[in-house]
């Protein structure tokens, strides 16, 4: 297996983990797929800065491509500060006036700029209905107030050649430490995640939050704030998300924890095939919620604190814009359809999910998504501007 970008940093501690509680150096590195030279290399930088170490060596490039200039942004505001009661569109032609030799950029970027730097007086929203609230690191008091969610750690199955890999999705509440499921899958993609997501909220109702990492399929590094399919699925019932500072596994320590007994009592050795496995795990869950007392839950078991969640699983609720002049559907390819052969690429993550439009300025028009402005476009360049940190906000780190 080579290094996933998108959870690479809980890979290199997995593997330097393993090594440190005794696990020979070219069995890890045929597991990872990477060479003992690169194997090497990370268990001194390990040693030497710890987690920190694991971490990518910094290669930006001199200019971010998404970014607008520094000096460029610096005369808008500028022209701004001026013209304060001015919109984006009346600032935009007068620095194109003012400022020939510059290529200006669209609208849109004026308007998020202004809107960065709080030059611009926004409207207060009239909210209905209910609103997901993502968190970083909350301390729950009581069972689904906090689910953690992770994959366990690839192995090899046992069968005959080719032999393949069991990726376990595990869950559990954070507060009684009762494991609501660990599923053999296939893969860490989506769509065998989606299942097993919706099955555990079929028999055990909704969770207030979910920690998880950053990697696939809970996040996406391409995705509009890292979101993914299945978090905004998770935002759509209500669930605020929760993610761990990547290279941190210890944010998400219950879990961890379990997933070391795990690892113990099912896999040495694993199974022949996923059916094997998938018992193997089942008998686990079994004597883990019910038989295994707990220190931390003063000797009782897992079963004896967690309680179903009192949120019942019922499927997606429509999501309506009243207050909003246009609703849109966001297509298969990450567009809207703001007019006849206008179309606007907001993010591929919310293909399927409605949007509602508001007109801020002249022909600049905000997105919404459910109760959070996501951001800008203008109907000239149809060019799509994000605010920054519209779903996490100010918890976002």
């Amino acid at each position: 297996m080579s290094w996933r970008e998108s959870y690479k940093m809980n890979e290199r501690t997995k593997f330097v983990v393993r090594f440190e509680e005794g696990e020979k150096m070219k069995h890890l590195c045929d597991e990872f797929g990477i060479s003992r030279q690169t194997g090497y290399k990370f268990v001194k930088r390990y040693r030497d800065e710890g987690l920190d170490g694991l971490k990518d060596k910094r290669r930006d490039p001199f200019r971010k491509a998404h970014l607008t200039n520094p000096h460029i942004e610096e005369l808008i505001l500028s022209l701004k500060k001026e013209k304060l009661h001015w919109g984006a569109a009346k600032i935009r032609e007068i620095f194109i006036r003012r400022y020939s030799d510059i290529r200006p950029p669209a609208k849109s970027t004026f308007h998020a700029i202004f809107v960065r730097n709080d030059l611009v007086k926004r409207r207060k929203r009239r909210g209905h209905g209910f609103k997901a609230k993502g968190t970083w690191l909350s301390k729950p008091k009581n069972p689904n107030d906090l689910w953690c969610a992770d994959f366990k750690g690839e192995f090899l199955l046992l069968g005959k050649r080719p032999r393949r890999y069991c990726y376990p999705l595990t869950i559990n509440d954070s507060v009684s430490r009762y494991l609501l499921s660990c599923e053999a899958l296939e893969d860490v993609k989506a769509r065998g995640v989606f299942p097993v997501f919706e099955r555990v909220f079929e028999e055990h109702g909704l969770p207030l939050a979910i920690r998880t990492d950053n990697g696939c399929p809970f996040s996406s590094p391409l995705g509009l704030f890292g979101l993914s399919r299945l978090s905004v699925w998770w935002l759509r019932l209500g669930i605020k998300i929760e993610k761990i500072r990547p290279g941190h596994p210890e944010e998400n320590g219950r879990l961890e924890r379990v997933h070391r007994t795990i690892k113990m009592e099912t896999t040495k050795p694993a199974g022949n095939n996923f059916l094997q496995q998938q018992e193997k795990f089942d008998n686990f869950i079994e004597e883990y919620n019910k038989e295994r007392p707990h220190e931390a839950l003063g000797m009782k078991t897992p079963s004896e604190v967690y309680k179903s969640s009192e949120r019942e699983y019922k499927g997606l609720r429509e999501v309506e814009y009243p207050f909003h002049e246009k609703e849109k559907r966001i297509n298969d390819c990450g567009q809207l359809s703001f007019a006849i052969n206008k179309k606007v690429f907001i993010s591929r993550v919310l293909a399927g999910q409605p949007v509602g439009l508001t007109e801020v300025d002249d022909g600049i028009w905000k997105v919404s998504f459910m109760d959070y402005d996501i951001g800008y476009f203008d109907e000239e360049s149809l060019k799509f501007t994000p605010l920054e940190n519209a779903i996490f906000g100010e918890n976002a780190r």
